[in-house]
């Protein structure tokens, strides 16, 4: 029987979610509110009559006119490999959700298959950071490559979906390359704090004893404190030269995620004396925990209120049974003068390992209307 694609409720999706050991959150039914200027809808593959994979789907309207970029941020939520190697391969399961998306009104789609082609461990990023002939991850030896993930990217490019790149190995929208720490060992049995503790270099374990030294204290905090993490959040963005999103932005975020599940979405408070030093947002779905935003501020730097609130977190994900700590992104540039390297630098400095995923790729429907869109979005 053919696969069939068709919209379903918000509550049959989370309940598929819900069955999984994880999925992103950019797929939960909940972050459609974080997105209030796209149109959003909650659609379901059907195998032989069974729900068998679901995706969020954003709609970005076309000024003037009533079609749409179609989006499924890191999704849709199917199992990519199996699709690959069975019958019709990624075709069976992506032509009939075209066909639906078209019937919407989609000139394009874009989407973020959820699969990992390449991993490298702490070891490799560090060596490779520090040889001069290597100016790309890419240029690394990878510690594990997925053969049936990369039978994924190979048919979508087949199927005339094209990948989009972007400076560094970022896209337009979510990061290609992020940075794991896995709480479980490789057969599957979570580690302890004290384990996950050895893994990290020496840097990170004495930056987080000497926070401990210092005084610094973490603490959960609730939606009325988001104005205290948005305030040095602001601050992170001055120093650091990125545009900050609003608090608004923030207190949606945390309404949104939290009134879906009210264990979603933490926010970590590190003081000092007093002093707000340190603050992050942490999201967890199933056994995957995201470090989504951090702030710090310049004052008191030396009590390393960062590294102590990203190790509460971490402890937190160990006790919550997590199986990954998610760091989230990462460029793949090695080159020493590139600003984006310190970033690689400190996440590997948990231990953990640097993944590349299959990254997004695009369908235009309507090629005239596709190609419009993108020029559209160039002059904004």
């Amino acid at each position: 029987m053919p696969v069939t694609v068709r919209t379903i409720s918000a509550a049959d999706h989370l309940a598929y979610l819900s069955s999984l050991e994880s999925a992103s959150f950019l797929q939960t039914p909940a972050w459609a509110a974080v997105k209030p200027e796209w149109d959003a809808e909650s659609i379901g593959w059907f195998d032989d009559g069974e729900l068998a994979g679901v995706g969020l789907v954003l709609y970005r309207r076309l000024p003037r006119l009533k079609k749409a970029l179609a989006y499924l941020p890191e999704g849709p939520v199917i199992d990519w490999t199996s699709a690959a190697a069975g019958p019709g391969g990624v075709r069976r399961w992506l032509d009939p959700m075209v066909t639906h998306l078209a019937g919407r009104g989609a000139f394009g789609v874009r989407m973020g298959p959820p699969v990992v082609l390449h991993r490298w461990d702490a070891t490799t990023v560090k060596k490779a950071v520090a040889d001069p002939a290597l100016h790309r991850l890419a240029d690394a030896p990878a510690a594990f490559s997925d053969p049936a993930a990369v039978a994924v990217t190979d048919q979508l490019a087949a199927a005339g979906w094209h990948k989009q790149v972007g400076e560094g190995g970022f896209t337009a929208g979510q990061p290609a390359y992020n940075f794991h720490l896995p709480l479980v060992a490789p057969d599957g049995t979570p580690l302890a704090e004290e384990q996950v503790l050895r893994g990290m270099n020496q840097l990170w374990r004495r930056n987080i004893k000497k926070a401990d030294k210092s005084g610094v204290v973490v603490t959960t905090g609730g939606g009325d404190d988001l104005a205290d993490f948005h305030r040095i959040y602001v601050e992170t963005a001055e120093r650091d030269h990125f545009t900050p999103r609003p608090r608004s932005y923030f207190e949606t975020m945390w309404t949104a995620l939290n009134g879906e599940d009210p264990d979603r979405m933490r926010l970590y408070l590190a003081h000092h004396e007093g002093d707000l030093v340190a603050a992050t947002t942490l999201v967890r779905v199933g056994r995957h925990a995201w470090y989504s935003y951090g702030a710090s501020t310049t004052h008191k730097r030396e009590v390393r209120g960062s590294n102590a609130v990203q190790w509460r977190m971490i402890r937190d994900a160990v006790a919550a049974g997590c199986s990954v700590y998610d760091l989230r992104g990462i460029t793949d540039t090695l080159d020493a003068d590139d600003p984006h390297v310190g970033l690689i630098q400190f996440k590997a400095g948990t231990g953990g390992e640097a993944v590349e995923y299959a990254g997004e790729w695009d369908l235009p429907v309507n090629r005239l209307l596709y190609l419009a869109f993108q020029q559209y979005m160039k002059r904004r």
